[in-house]
């Protein structure tokens, strides 16, 4: 058979946003694409983020093909309607999707395409195959010496919903990227007795909008320029709209804005984390080297014995196991291609959602489906 028998379907794993957006694309050429889910339902990652989670990009920018966020949402998209709307749009586009199933690898069908080994021994061929799995996949926990002897409560921020179990509590959050800097501000708004946030490499922080115009914009409009030139834009910016906290435990970082973009850091949006940091509400720490017993051991040598341990130490995209075989990844696990184009050794295998662009996840995601699907029909 060839890879463009429209007998069989192009086959996507994942039904969070990017994976619907590609079989809503795909479908809107006339390509039949069958949506792979291991959850029971659409949107799986964003039912179980923390509660007060909302969009850091605008609901206008932040629409997938054919469908455009409602104006009830508001500018800034709460979890919740994130995942009405992950609900609506695979109603809206009839999108075929198959829950309960998880694809454990994919390889080269013996003829041509792509076979998928997947639960309950199932062994799917397919004309192409897109694997949109998430950024945010695999919970990261970093080893530190002495945690599994920690008598306090360590729990990943995947783990976190609100702060109604905390109130009153002695919590410490490590990581200070959006998601470490939203908890903090979340659980001292909800009561937690005292609240510190470790932090091993300052983050640049960004008013979410000034004046109405958002940094998501700014994002979009500087994402091809010169790197040096971004930095030294955005560090005026910064000198004029953000304060300096350095007083406070948070200097301003060493390294350009866009620079740590490039190295995957991207910026953090402020949602009162100025503020909480400002009045002493929420207290920088150094980074956590280690446990003792009730202790967490700091950078700076200091010994401090908060109840609670919040790790906001990030995600891995877990692909090793699934396509790690194909000569596609870097050495990050990072697909080395993304959107319409595919590895040399892997035609017909694509990737969406692997990156974290300052311009908007959803945008871009909505931008890669497009590519994908006229790179499909086209082939």
């Amino acid at each position: 058979m060839a890879t463009n028998d429209p007998t069989r379907p192009v086959y996507v794993i994942g039904a969070g946003p990017g994976g619907l957006a590609v079989a809503a694309a795909l479908r809107g050429r006339g390509v039949r694409a069958v949506v792979l889910e291991k959850a029971d339902a659409v949107g799986d990652s964003w039912r179980h983020h923390y509660d007060r989670l909302r969009l850091h990009t605008t609901r206008r920018l932040s629409a997938l093909p054919g469908l455009k966020m409602p104006r009830s949402f508001g500018r800034w998209v709460a979890r919740a309607d994130v995942v009405r709307y992950l609900e609506k749009y695979a109603e809206v586009h009839e999108l075929e999707i198959v829950t309960g199933v998880e694809v454990s690898t994919v390889e080269r069908a013996e003829q041509d395409g792509w076979l998928l080994h997947a639960t309950g021994g199932r062994r799917l061929t397919g004309r192409a195959v897109v694997v949109a799995t998430g950024y945010n996949h695999t919970p990261y926990l970093p080893e530190w010496p002495g945690a599994d002897a920690y008598t306090g409560t360590l729990l990943h921020a995947g783990q976190y919903r609100n702060p109604a179990p905390y109130t009153g509590k002695d919590v410490l959050v490590v990581g200070s990227g959006n998601t470490g800097a939203e908890i903090a501000v979340d659980l001292i708004d909800g009561g937690a007795g005292r609240v510190r946030l470790a932090v091993r490499t300052p983050p640049h922080i960004l008013r979410r909008s000034t004046a109405g115009w958002p940094a998501q914009a700014s994002g979009i409009l500087v994402r091809r320029l010169p790197v040096p030139l971004v930095d030294r834009a955005a560090g005026a910016v910064a000198r004029l709209s953000v304060p300096d906290l350095s007083d406070k435990g948070l200097p301003r970082p060493e390294t350009g804005l866009y620079a740590r973009v490039r190295e995957g850091a991207i910026p953090v949006q402020d949602v009162g984390l100025i503020a909480a940091v400002q009045s002493g509400r929420v207290e920088p720490v150094a980074a956590v080297e280690s446990f003792e017993g009730a202790k967490v051991v700091l950078a700076d040598g200091s010994r401090i014995s908060p109840e609670v341990v919040v790790a906001a130490t990030g995600y891995r995209r877990a692909l090793e196991g699934l396509v790690g075989e194909l000569g596609v990844l870097d050495g990050r696990g990072r697909p080395t291609v993304h959107g319409g184009r595919t590895a040399p050794t892997a035609p017909g295998l694509y990737f969406t959602g692997f990156t974290n662009p300052i311009s908007g996840m959803f945008r871009e995601l909505a931008i890669d489906a497009e590519k994908i699907a006229k790179a499909v029909a086209r082939s």
